[in-house]
């Protein structure tokens, strides 16, 4: 039976191409809005930090119907911390639209994302977006696409066939020709059932469904996402779940409940057939990668393997003077069990145990996918520290090999050379670099601890105007050491509450990160010094009164505003011995060793 009712398709691409915007206008002309109603930009980015940074975290699904035929577009992240996303519900799709910037072009995620479709064989359709810039360059933007497919060893069907459209996400029009701007999205969609291959099996064949996702809810629990390879599913149904790599250990269980997307809502449904994708619940423990089958034959899918972490770091219990003051959740027990329920939903995380009850490690795909789950944590109330991130090296014939990324640039041209020669000193390798206007774009192949820190100075350094992305690429041998920081830091004398003429002081020795009336306690960091070393200096002091010496005098001191520090910010900034402190209302770098005493004992050892 070949379903010609249903579509499954993916929107893929580099982060910040026009993913979601494109969906917002695929759901408007689709009807899933009314004319008059009044609908959030990127309604899909419904995570609250998601619609604060503008990027995509999660996949999600939605569905829109054009004639007769229901069209499931899954939503997918662009950014390559979080590729197990893609990886994942690629599987849940027959084909794919891969957005490319007008301007940009194809950019390492794009890659990245292109290369995980044609090793599943997905029928890829090119949209290229955003064709309103000033800068597009339609032409030329074909012309890279059709390099990177022969690249990625694209087979000769896939580089005759595949369709080129030119849209606007925004305006909300697409075009099969790049001299012309069409009036709406109908030639997406025409292409979409023209080209993209409609769900076929058989509908009386006994259920086989691979969960390829994982949603968490407080009351039902965890919720399987899946497409329905073969069969028929129902509620009150008896199944069998098992894994393709414990084929032994598969157990009897109940359909409890049965969801289909119907454009942003998840409908209850009886029953579901092949290509449907569905939502199910009242499974305990449904993981990631297990299949759901008939009782009478068990015949698990096999899984796509999700790419390993590169980057780990420490969190443990806050134990800084301070601790418990702000949090709901501050216990090791707390700590413990919030970790291993972010396991159950993303799969490219690992949590493993350290020698202390207090502490545990956590490796992701990069900085950015450990800084989500901090910033998620501390606004559910939680208190924790976190130390510095740290790359997974791997032993390899006796030697130490260490993850490369490929870092790709866009700078103005006066500032190539900073960019390049900061970029040197981190160990980092040329392997490309072309004029693009006004603009250079570079390609580098560099350890991914070369990457620790280098955005705010990358920025500084383009003033602003540089953008960067980078995606895993290989583990390569060790490429040496890399100057982690050449500055200090400045850390408080005493603990109390930092006075403006104590910071007056202090800021003379370098940038503050903390303004008067703030509380501050020993060891912990309050500033940078331009200088290698750390400096104590004492922001609680008080200017001594006489009869000479008036405290309203202070009001002359002027003091310079301090630097404002992100989570990101703060992540960067970390030295190899320094813990950051998170709390649902404060973000503090201090030392490990507090008391400053001991800590220049332990220097002095050194």
């Amino acid at each position: 039976m070949i379903r010609e009712d249903l579509r499954n398709v993916a929107i893929i691409a580099h982060v910040d191409h026009g993913k979601t915007t494109l969906v917002d206008e695929m759901l408007k002309q689709g009807g899933v809005f009314r004319e008059n109603q009044a609908v959030a930009e990127r309604v899909m980015d419904s995570n609250d930090l998601e619609r604060e940074r503008g990027i995509t975290i999660l996949a999600k699904n939605t569905s829109v119907r054009y004639g007769d035929v229901k069209i499931n577009i899954i939503d997918t992240p662009g950014h390559a911390d979080f590729g197990g996303e893609v990886e994942r519900v690629l599987s849940m799709v027959d084909g794919a639209l891969l957005l490319v910037d007008a301007a940009e072009g194809p950019m390492p995620q794009t890659r990245f994302v292109l290369s995980k479709a044609l090793e599943m064989n997905l029928k890829i359709i090119v949209v290229v977006n955003k064709i309103d810039r000033p800068d597009a360059r339609l032409h030329e933007i074909e012309d890279e696409v059709l390099e990177l497919l022969m690249d990625l060893d694209a087979s000769e069907e896939q580089l005759e066939n595949t369709p080129f459209l030119y849209c606007s996400g925004r305006a909300g029009t697409a075009s099969t020709d790049p001299d012309t701007t069409g009036t709406d999205l109908k030639p997406l969609f025409d292409t979409i059932l023209s080209y993209i291959d409609p769900p076929e099996g058989d509908p009386d064949a006994p259920l086989q469904m691979l969960i390829s996702s994982i949603d968490y809810n407080e009351y039902v629990g965890r919720i399987g996402i899946g497409r329905i390879a073969r069969g028929t599913i129902q509620v009150g149904q008896q199944v069998l779940l098992g894994n393709y790599h414990e084929p032994d250990q598969a157990r009897r269980n109940k359909i409890v409940s049965l969801l289909q997307i119907q454009g942003l809502q998840r409908v209850p449904a009886e029953s579901a057939t092949i290509g449907d994708i569905v939502w199910i619940s009242g499974i305990e423990n449904i993981s990631i990668g297990d299949t759901i089958c008939a009782p009478d034959a068990f015949e698990p899918l096999p899984f796509t393997k999700i790419s390993e972490p590169t980057v780990e770091m420490t969190f443990s219990v806050n134990d800084s003077p301070f601790a418990g003051q702000e949090g709901k959740f501050v216990t090791s027990r707390q700590l413990r069990d919030r970790l291993m329920r972010e396991l159950l939903r993303d799969v490219s995380l690992r949590v493993t145990e350290t020698d202390s009850t207090d502490a545990f490690r956590v490796a992701g795909r990069g900085e950015m996918h450990l800084s989500i789950l901090i910033e998620n944590m501390r606004r559910e109330g939680y208190e924790l520290g976190v130390s510095t991130p740290r790359v997974l090296y791997r032993e390899v014939d006796g030697k130490r090999y260490e993850p490369i990324e490929e870092l790709s640039i866009d700078v103005p041209e006066d500032c190539v050379g900073s960019v390049m020669e900061k970029l040197g000193a981190r160990k980092a390798e040329l392997q490309d670099m072309h004029p693009q206007g006004s603009r250079t774009r570079l390609t580098f192949l560099i350890p991914s601890r070369g990457l620790f820190g280098y955005k705010s100075e990358f920025l500084t350094d383009t003033k602003g105007e540089g953008i960067m992305s980078s995606v895993f690429r290989e583990y390569a041998p060790y490429k040496g050491d890399i100057p982690r920081r050449n500055t200090g830091s400045l850390i408080s004398f005493e603990t109390g509450e930092a006075v403006t003429y104590g910071l007056f002081n202090a800021q003379e020795r370098g940038a503050l990160f903390i303004g008067a009336g703030v509380p501050v306690y020993e060891g912990m960091v309050v500033g940078a010094s331009p200088k290698a070393e750390d400096l104590v200096v004492n922001v609680c002091k008080r200017k001594h009164l006489t009869n000479t010496r008036a405290s309203g005098s202070d009001d002359a001191l002027r003091l310079v505003p301090p630097r404002n520090l992100s989570l990101e910010d703060c992540l960067e900034f970390l030295a190899d011995d320094e813990l950051l402190e998170v709390t649902p209302k404060s973000l503090r770098i201090r030392k490990q060793i507090l008391n400053n005493q001991t800590r220049a004992k332990m220097r002095g050892k050194k």
